[in-house]
């Protein structure tokens, strides 16, 4: 049966070999739910898990087989677009190859309210006798690529798998992003809006709000166009920095933007946030697993917590 393959493979991957004498001590690891990309990851030292993405029932992985070009010309052809979690036997192999170079390894996958593919990680991590630590940072987007780009600090600086796993699920919740849509199509095909719901707020060019504060993607607004839609973005991040940031030193507090749209709309965005709030700001693309939802034309922003050191 599956456990007892599952055991095996440990046991013989790693169980039952002796530790090298130059074996490096603790490797980090992510999925592409970061939207870290595979050239960014390489830069940081971070191990990283393409997630399955279907179009049209056939599996491709995000980053390695599918670009964000061929998805979203995909997309706009009216593909069928599903996730999925990634496949045990391929986060075991990934998981083994890196065990024979390092004593441990941190996976930070993306939020176990978004996806089942954490708490299925956290089970297998038991084989591996505390050499694999799973952290549920309850995080996806940019403030999951800052959980990483911490725990590669905290490494750095000599830390232990449980003590990065310490640090990260203390300031798990030290995150807020705002997301808004220039279309309702996708969240209707999602079934986070109903048909009725999305044909009226197509006529009256309402733009929903969403926010992602720990567990899952919840709505939060909707507002008149895509113009007020970035005003009450940065609103709630304001209230944010007064509220439940105001204890967290505004240098620990990174402002990160994401975006499906195009990089000329990226760009003036991540200068509107930088201007309006006095500082630089990180911008990346949304995930994949998150752009099924929003479709071409989504703009994030966030405010995150950075471990200075």
């Amino acid at each position: 049966n599956q456990t007892y393959i599952i055991t095996s493979i440990c046991e013989k991957e790693v169980m039952g070999r002796g530790m090298s004498e130059k074996m490096r001590k603790t490797a980090v690891m992510t999925d592409s739910n970061s939207g870290l990309t595979v050239k960014e990851a390489k830069a940081l030292g971070v191990y990283m898990l393409p997630m399955p993405i279907y179009l049209d029932d056939v599996m491709y992985y995000e980053n390695e087989t599918l670009t964000r070009e061929e998805f979203f010309a995909r997309q706009a052809n009216g593909a069928v677009i599903h996730t999925s979690q990634p496949m045990l036997g391929e986060l075991l192999d990934r998981w083994n190859a890196i065990l024979k170079e390092f004593d441990e390894l941190v996976y930070i996958p993306m939020s176990s309210g978004l996806s089942g593919s954490c708490a299925a990680a956290m089970a297998i991590s038991e084989k591996y006798e505390g050499r694999v630590v799973v952290v549920n940072n309850q995080r996806i987007s940019v403030p999951l690529a800052q959980a990483v780009k911490d725990a590669r600090k905290l490494v750095q600086e000599g830390k232990n798998a449980l003590e990065i796993r310490e640090y990260l699920m203390k300031t798990r919740f030290d995150s807020s992003i705002y997301i808004t849509v220039d279309t309702l199509e996708y969240l209707k095909k999602g079934g986070r809006i109903t048909p009725a719901a999305a044909a009226v707020g197509t006529v009256l060019n309402l733009k929903p709000v969403l926010t992602i504060q720990g567990e899952q993607l919840d709505a939060f607004a909707k507002v008149r166009g895509m113009k007020a839609a970035k005003k009450r973005m940065i609103a709630a991040l304001e209230d944010d920095l007064n509220g439940r940031f105001s204890s967290i030193p505004r240098g620990e507090l990174r402002l990160e933007a994401a975006h499906t749209c195009s990089d000329e709309e990226a760009f003036q965005w991540k200068q509107m946030l930088e201007e309006h709030f006095g500082q630089e700001c990180d911008m990346s693309p949304l995930p994949l697993s998150i752009a099924c939802h929003t479709g071409p034309g989504a703009l994030g922003c966030a405010f995150t917590r950075q471990y200075i050191g």
